[in-house]
C-alpha cells in the first residue's frame, strides 16, 4: 500500500444512497470506501435539500460531512454544493487530493489548485449534450470543457470515446479507468419481489433517471405493442419533478410497474431475477446500471450506441437507438429465444469478471492518487498529465 493520504471527494449527490441518486453516487460508494479500507483518509461531502436529513457522520470507514442546498434548481444546486465544498476543503484544509466527478466542477478544480491542492477529474461522458439540460446549463457545460482540459492535475474518463475526442482536441494525455461491477450473488432481498407481486423471470427491468437521455420515451411505447404476459418494472425516477417524469407514468399498460427508488440488496435482487435488463439510453458514459446486470449474469437488451457496444462486446442484444420498433423486436427476439438470452447472460458476466471489477478500478484510482506522495517530494513527474 502507499502512503496514506488525505482525500476528499464531491461531485455526487449522497452516499449511502438515497432517493434521485444515481450513477455518480454508485461510483462514489463503490470507490470511496475500498479506498478508506486501504488505509486512506476519505472525507465525503453528502448534498442536503430542504426536508432531508444526513446519515451518520461514518459510513464504511468514510467520513461523510452534510452541506445543505437550499433549493433543488437544475445545475444551481450542484454549483452551489460544489462551492461550499470547495470553500470547507481550502479554509479548514481538509485534504491533500481532491477527487471530484464532472466537468461542471472543473471551475472549482482551478480554485483547488490555485490554493495548493491536487486535483483529479472524473469525466463520464459528453455532458454538454444530455437533453435533461436546459440550454444554459448545456451552454455551461460546453464552456467548461477548456477548464475540464486544463484545469486538474489530471482526467480520469471511464469513457475511451470521449478520452480519445479531449485527446484529439487539446494535445494532452487523460487517464482511462472504467467503472466496476459486483459479481456476487449472494445477500439478495427478495422480499421485494412479493412486495411487487413478481415472479423469477416474469419481468423485464429498466433502473436509472426518468430523464430523455435514458430512452423511456421509447422503451415504454415499445413494450406497450409488445404480445407478453411478462411484465415491465421500471426503477427510479427523476431526481426533481418534471413533465417528461410525468408522461412516463401517464401510461395506461398495467403490465408496467413503477416501484420508485430501490437500492441496495433489493435492487440486485430484481436485477437477478429480470427475465432481461433493458437500457434504451441516447447517450451514457460506460454504464454502470449495465455493468451490474452483466456482473449477476442478467442478459441485456441495449440501444447500439458505442458506449453501450464497448461494455456488452457480443454479450447482449442490441438494437438501433432511438427505434421504437427495433426496440420492439429486440424484445421479441428475447421472448422467442429464452436459451440464446440466457447464454448472452452467462457470457456477460464472464466477460465482467474477466474485464472490470471495483477492487481494480480503486487500485486503479489509488495509483493515481498516489503520485501526490512524488509530486509532494519532487522525486518524479506525475505519470497523469498533470504537471506537463
Amino acid at each position: 500500500m502507499t502512503q496514506p493520504i488525505r482525500i476528499a471527494a464531491f461531485g455526487f449527490r449522497s452516499i449511502p444512497l438515497r432517493d434521485g441518486c444515481a450513477g455518480a453516487d454508485t461510483f462514489a460508494a463503490e470507490l470511496l470506501p475500498r479506498l478508506a479500507a486501504r488505509g486512506h483518509r476519505v472525507l465525503a461531502y453528502n448534498r442536503l435539500y430542504p426536508g432531508e436529513r444526513g446519515h451518520d457522520r461514518l459510513w464504511h470507514g468514510v467520513r461523510l460531512r452534510h452541506v445543505r442546498v437550499p433549493w433543488r434548481t437544475r445545475g444551481f444546486d450542484t454549483l452551489w454544493h460544489s462551492a461550499r465544498c470547495t470553500w470547507d476543503i481550502i479554509v479548514h484544509d481538509r485534504a491533500d487530493v481532491v477527487h471530484l466527478q464532472n466537468g461542471g466542477n472543473s471551475p472549482f478544480a482551478l480554485v483547488l489548485r490555485l490554493a495548493g491542492k491536487r486535483v483529479y477529474l472524473s469525466q463520464d461522458g459528453v455532458d454538454w449534450q444530455r437533453a435533461k439540460w436546459p440550454w444554459h446549463a448545456r451552454a455551461y457545460l460546453w464552456l467548461t470543457q477548456w477548464l475540464t482540459a486544463f484545469a486538474p492535475h489530471a482526467v480520469i474518463f471511464d469513457n475511451v470515446f470521449v478520452r480519445s475526442a479531449f485527446e484529439q482536441r487539446f494535445g494532452r494525455r487523460y487517464d482511462f479507468i472504467p467503472f466496476g461491477a459486483d459479481l456476487d450473488q449472494d445477500g439478495l432481498d427478495d422480499s421485494v419481489l412479493d412486495e411487487l407481486h413478481l415472479q423469477p423471470g416474469g419481468y423485464f427491468l429498466f433502473v436509472g433517471r426518468f430523464i430523455p437521455d435514458k430512452g423511456l420515451q421509447y422503451l415504454i411505447p415499445a413494450f406497450e405493442g409488445l404480445q407478453t404476459d411478462k411484465r415491465l418494472v421500471l426503477v427510479g425516477g427523476a431526481p426533481n419533478p418534471s413533465d417528461f417524469e410525468r408522461r412516463c407514468r401517464a401510461t395506461s399498460d398495467p403490465r408496467i410497474v413503477f416501484p420508485g427508488y430501490v437500492y441496495g440488496a433489493r435492487a440486485r435482487s430484481l436485477m437477478h431475477h429480470a427475465y432481461a435488463y433493458v437500457q434504451p439510453s441516447d447517450i451514457e458514459g460506460l454504464s454502470p446500471v449495465i455493468l451490474q446486470n452483466m456482473g449477476l449474469g442478467t442478459p441485456v437488451i441495449c440501444s447500439d450506441i458505442r458506449e453501450n457496444r464497448y461494455v456488452v462486446d457480443d454479450c447482449a442484444i442490441t438494437f438501433a437507438r432511438g427505434d421504437v420498433k427495433d426496440l420492439r423486436a429486440a424484445l421479441r427476439r428475447a421472448l422467442d429465444a429464452p436459451d440464446e438470452l440466457a447464454a448472452l447472460g452467462a457470457r456477460g458476466r464472464e466477460r465482467v469478471a474477466r474485464t472490470f471489477s471495483w477492487d481494480a478500478v480503486a487500485q486503479a484510482h489509488e495509483s493515481a492518487f498516489a503520485d501526490l506522495q512524488a509530486w509532494r517530494e519532487g522525486q518524479a513527474t506525475p505519470s497523469l498529465q498533470g504537471g506537463r
